[in-house]
C-alpha cells in the first residue's frame, strides 16, 4: 500500500506540473452546467469527467462543501486500507450493542442488543443504505478520523477531510459538519476506484461493487437506464445536498459530483430544488454522453418514489 500511496503522490506531482497542457476542457458542456445551475438559490459546485476523452467540465470545482454522508467514501477507502494490511478482515465478529444508536438514515439502529454481526455487513450498510450506525463504527474500526485523514493527504487530497469526532477540527465541524471535501477530490476517488487504482485492484473492485448498490436511487441515478452498471454516493442535510456517480456507458464512463451548501429550500420533499438540480444535470449528461440513446424516465416513475421521507 506504501508503495502504491508513493507512486500516487509521484503521478499527482507530474499531473499539477503538467496541468495546463494536460487537461481538456469539455467548453460546451460546462457552458450548458452553468445555465443550469444559474439561477440555483444557494451555492453550487460540479464536476464532470469523461474517462474515455479525458475532457472535464467544472464549476466551482475546487471550492470546499458539506459532504454529508459522502464522507463514508473516505471511510470506505481506509477501511479496505486496513484490510489489505491485515488489520481487519471482511469476517471479523462484532457485537452491536444499544448505545451505538443514532439516528437519521440506516438499518442497524433498529438491531436488537447484543446481535451479532461482521465487518462485511457493516460495510455494505454504510454504503448502500447510509447507514449512521455502522458508518460511526466503520470511523472507529478505520481508526477515526484522524487516521482517514493521513490517508487522504498521502492521496495527494488537500480538503478532503473527516472532522466529526477527529481531534482539532471542531472549527471545521461547526462549519461544514461530518466532512468536507471538493468536487474535482470527491470525483478523483471514484475515479481511482473505477480504475482500479485505489488501495490495490481486488479493494477497488470490491469498493466498486458496494458503491454500485445505492438504496437512493431518487436523484441523479434516475435519469440514466436503470440497465446501465452506475456507482453513487448521496449525501443530504437540511442546508447541503450532494451526490457523486459514476456511469458505466456505452460511449464510455463519466463521473460525476454535484455540491451545494447555503441551501435556501431545506424541504424533504422530492421536489426539493438540489435533488431537482441534481436530476437535471444527470439527465443533460446521459443525453450528452449518449445521444443516439432513446431512453427516458418512464411517465409515471416519479409516482413510485414520491413522498418518501429520509
Amino acid at each position: 500500500m506504501r508503495k502504491l500511496i508513493l507512486t500516487t503522490l509521484i503521478a499527482i506531482f507530474f499531473i499539477a506540473e503538467n496541468i495546463a497542457q494536460q487537461v481538456e476542457v469539455d467548453s460546451i458542456l460546462e457552458q450548458k452546467l452553468e445555465e443550469l445551475t444559474a439561477s440555483f438559490k444557494g451555492d453550487v459546485g460540479v464536476y464532470v469527467k469523461h474517462l474515455k476523452t479525458g475532457k472535464e467540465a467544472a464549476i466551482n470545482a475546487d471550492s470546499i462543501f458539506p459532504t454529508a454522508s459522502i464522507v463514508k467514501v473516505p471511510i470506505l477507502v481506509k477501511i479496505f486500507d486496513k484490510i489489505e494490511e491485515g488489520e481487519l478482515s471482511y469476517r471479523d465478529s462484532l457485537v452491536y450493542s444499544e448505545d451505538r444508536i443514532y439516528g437519521g438514515s440506516g438499518l442497524m439502529q433498529f438491531y436488537k442488543d447484543s446481535t451479532t454481526t461482521d465487518l462485511r455487513t457493516l460495510v455494505a450498510l454504510m454504503i448502500s443504505y447510509s447507514d449512521n450506525v455502522t458508518s460511526l463504527w466503520n470511523q472507529e474500526l478505520a481508526g477515526g478520523g484522524e487516521a482517514i485523514n493521513k490517508l487522504m493527504t498521502e492521496l495527494g487530497l488537500e480538503h478532503t477531510r473527516v472532522n466529526s469526532r477527529t481531534e482539532g477540527r471542531d472549527k471545521d465541524w461547526e462549519k461544514y459538519g461530518w466532512g468536507q471535501t471538493t468536487p474535482r477530490e470527491m470525483a478523483s476517488i471514484l475515479e481511482q476506484i473505477r480504475k482500479r487504482e485505489l488501495v490495490s485492484a481486488a479493494a477497488s473492485d470490491e469498493m466498486y461493487r458496494l458503491l454500485g448498490n445505492s438504496f437512493y436511487q431518487d436523484y441523479a441515478l434516475s435519469q440514466v437506464p436503470p440497465y446501465i452498471q452506475m456507482a453513487a454516493k448521496q449525501g443530504m442535510v437540511n442546508k447541503s445536498r450532494s451526490e457523486l456517480f459514476m456511469v458505466n456507458g456505452p460511449s464510455g464512463d463519466y463521473v460525476c459530483y454535484i455540491a451545494t451548501k447555503n441551501n435556501e429550500d431545506e424541504s424533504w420533499d422530492d421536489d426539493n430544488e438540489a435533488w431537482q438540480l441534481q436530476r437535471e444535470i444527470s439527465n443533460l449528461l446521459w443525453n450528452y454522453f449518449e445521444p443516439d440513446s432513446n431512453w427516458k424516465p418512464a411517465e409515471g416513475a416519479g409516482e413510485i418514489l414520491s413522498g418518501l421521507k429520509y
